[in-house]
């Protein structure tokens, strides 16, 4: 066991499994001889040369193209988007055609491909290296969409991504690459896709989320206990899709009163598929309407670092929209 930040355990997890199996092999733009945009394949060029740390050209419908391609006879390619907001040249690729692999192919087929994304803001980025796609892959059968908060879940999730049999979509909170750090094994190990993490117990209120706004709801929560004595139970997603029902259930009915966090767009994000699982299934458990907290229903991330800091969630946003939930 280790102390390790969520960007060594993402780097850790790719070694880990590049050494164990050859037919792994890491493909995007600046992934070798840079290591990455945000360093996440440092040092891999040189333990595992150009053949299978491949830099492309900037090119994400031929990153996502040649990954599948690769997966069809029988690699297993992790694919880099440098941005999670440059992955929309490569949708058709990964939604008209990795998802629909196994099934159109009547499971003679697979495609074991991880695209891997940073996603959220925060860094002043702007329109274009900010955003949070994954309500854009988010309904779409055939694809797994994972997004870790812990570093411990970044490395296990990470390699369960690797080891799957269909395409994974993994969501990385740039703000959690330096920021979240945790124990985690050095051994090899796995955390289940499909299974959310529960963070903390609670009695007045549950908080549903997942990626870097959870570090928020922490905060928070540790705030309104000591202040005014309101207990927070916080479930961690983890995995987008598919989502845990059954956790989710569980979850709303320890309190009855439910916010969803995410740093997505309110409008159609994951979160409003999480808001009609809970109304389905807990509808005459609930003390209060369902509420959430996301970003604005505006085009894109402000380039303005003041109108970034409205845009974005905060430890204070979350904990007003908490407290409020509490005294419904």
């Amino acid at each position: 066991m280790a102390v390790m930040e969520y960007i060594d355990a993402i780097r850790l997890a790719i070694k880990e499994e590049m050494e164990k199996d050859e037919a792994v092999f890491v493909l995007g733009e600046d992934v070798g001889v840079k290591g990455g945009v945000f360093t996440t394949t440092k040092g891999l060029l040189d333990q595992f040369g150009e053949e299978r740390v491949l830099d492309t050209p900037l090119a994400e419908s031929a990153i996502a193209g040649v990954a599948i391609g690769a997966a069809m006879v029988g690699m297993k390619p992790i694919a880099e988007m440098q941005y999670s907001d440059f992955m929309l040249p490569a949708t058709n690729q990964i939604i008209s055609e990795a998802a629909k692999i196994r099934y159109r192919s009547n499971n003679d087929w697979s495609c074991p491909v991880v695209v891997r994304a940073p996603i959220g803001g925060g860094i002043f980025g702007g329109l274009y290296h900010s955003q949070c796609p994954e309500s854009i892959f988010f309904g779409t059968p055939g694809l797994k969409i994972v997004a870790p908060f812990t570093a411990y879940d970044a490395k296990g999730l990470l390699k369960a991504a690797i080891q799957d049999p269909d395409p994974v979509l993994f969501f990385e909170n740039k703000k959690c690459y330096k920021m979240i750090q945790g124990d985690v094994p050095l051994d090899d190990y796995t955390v289940p896709i499909g299974k959310a993490n529960l963070l903390r117990e609670g009695a007045d209120i549950t908080v549903i989320g997942y990626s870097m706004p959870l570090h928020f709801c922490l905060q928070a929560a540790e705030e309104l206990e000591k202040e005014e004595g309101i207990t927070a139970h916080i479930l961690d997603l983890r995995t987008l899709q598919p989502l845990d029902r059954d956790s989710i259930i569980e979850a709303v009915r320890q309190t009855g009163k439910v916010l969803i966090v995410h740093e997505d767009n309110k409008t159609g994000g994951v979160g409003a598929e999480v808001a009609a699982i809970i109304s389905e299934e807990c509808l005459f458990e609930l003390d209060a309407p369902i509420m959430r907290c996301c970003s604005p229903d505006v085009p894109a991330m402000p380039i303005s670092p003041p109108m970034e800091k409205f845009y974005m969630l905060s430890k204070d946003k979350v904990k007003e929209a908490m407290r409020q939930l509490a005294i419904y």
